[in-house]
């Protein structure tokens, strides 16, 4: 959905890189410093190094954003707290926004933080993640509510009854549900954080994406606004989104300035596990095709919100054309003059 206003095509900041072969170069005015609070999905981990390193970089002041950074206190508070007016923008997963979408929140993602899924079954040791073998497993989840209908799609797409699964919220303590024998596995960690830190604990984590498990293909971490904001603050989505590009960029060059930026975020990060985590992760960041940082795939939206349809995870048939916009990305939704 392109919602073009005089402040997304006033307020672009000046950007020494084009997002992507052929694309028009952002050329942008100054602008005054303002705040603009964040929250994040999780706690600090590599899923946000674009954003730490950012941070560190003052990306962000450079284009007149004071960034204030939120955590939430469940995986779920993000998208209550930004329509709730507490957050300007905030982390989400797809599935999560065209959920809130189909029960009436005036919210859009703004550009794909990752571009693939990372939500995983995964289990430790011996324990199996092969839905066909979970029938009466204990399982833990994050607390979200479209993680439960996932599994119970898995399993019951394996033969499994899912009346003989019994669950648990877990929320953040994912790791922790499993070394402790609370859980057989969970489903709501990831491969590129969950599991990277129990192979780093020697627990041997078994690990099946649910992408690789019948679930379609999504961005698993989006960027969301408010409608009122797109409509009426896009050259501050811009500013942002160009900040988080070129953080996102100086970690790729120089991992170890993310592994930095992170273990200052979140000082008990454990740096060997910073290192393996940015490692797994930063392949995710950037689009496969020729296109500019955050870029989000219409005609997959569609397919996986039509998927979730048939599944009965949402009410009504969505138009994704609503539900995300390209328009503040680097190079995109600039007019056909890219000269001052």
């Amino acid at each position: 959905m392109l919602i073009r206003s005089a402040a997304a095509l006033a307020a672009v900041t000046l950007s020494a890189s084009l997002a992507a072969c052929g694309a028009k170069q952002d050329l942008v005015t100054s602008a005054p410093m303002r705040t603009v609070t964040l929250m994040l999905d999780f706690p600090a981990n590599a899923d946000h190094l674009g954003i730490y390193t950012a941070e560190l970089k003052d990306e962000f002041k450079q284009v007149g954003i004071d960034l204030q950074i939120k955590t939430p206190q469940t995986p779920s508070e993000p998208l209550t707290a930004l329509t709730a007016g507490k957050a300007d923008l905030a982390i989400s997963y797809e599935p999560e926004l065209l959920i809130a979408r189909d029960k009436g929140a005036s919210i859009m993602s703004v550009g794909a933080i990752v571009q693939r899924p990372l939500t995983s079954l995964i289990s430790t040791d011996d324990k199996s993640v092969d839905p066909r073998k979970l029938e009466g497993a204990k399982i833990g989840t994050a607390g979200i509510p479209y993680q439960d209908a996932f599994l119970d799609q898995l399993l019951s797409s394996a033969g499994v009854d899912t009346s003989s699964i019994k669950r648990s919220d877990v929320g953040f303590k994912l790791v922790s549900s499993m070394t402790s024998g609370r859980v057989d596995a969970t489903l709501g960690g990831y491969w590129n954080i969950e599991a990277v830190e129990l192979r780093l604990r020697n627990k041997h984590p078994r690990v099946m994406p649910v992408d690789r498990a019948g679930i379609p293909p999504y961005d698993e971490l989006v960027l969301v606004a408010r409608n009122d904001t797109v409509s009426r603050d896009g050259a501050m989505i811009r500013r942002f989104i160009g900040a988080l590009m070129r953080g996102t960029e100086a970690a790729k060059a120089d991992p170890a300035i993310a592994v930095r930026a992170l273990r200052a975020a979140a000082p008990k990060l454990n740096k060997r596990f910073a290192a393996a985590s940015v490692k797994a992760t930063l392949p995710v960041l950037f689009p496969s095709a020729r296109k500019p940082f955050g870029w989000q795939d219409q005609r997959q939206w569609q397919s996986f919100a039509d998927w979730m349809t048939r599944n009965e995870l949402l009410k009504a048939p969505a138009d994704t054309a609503q539900a995300l916009t390209n328009e503040f990305l680097p190079g995109e939704g600039l007019g056909s003059e890219s000269s001052p």
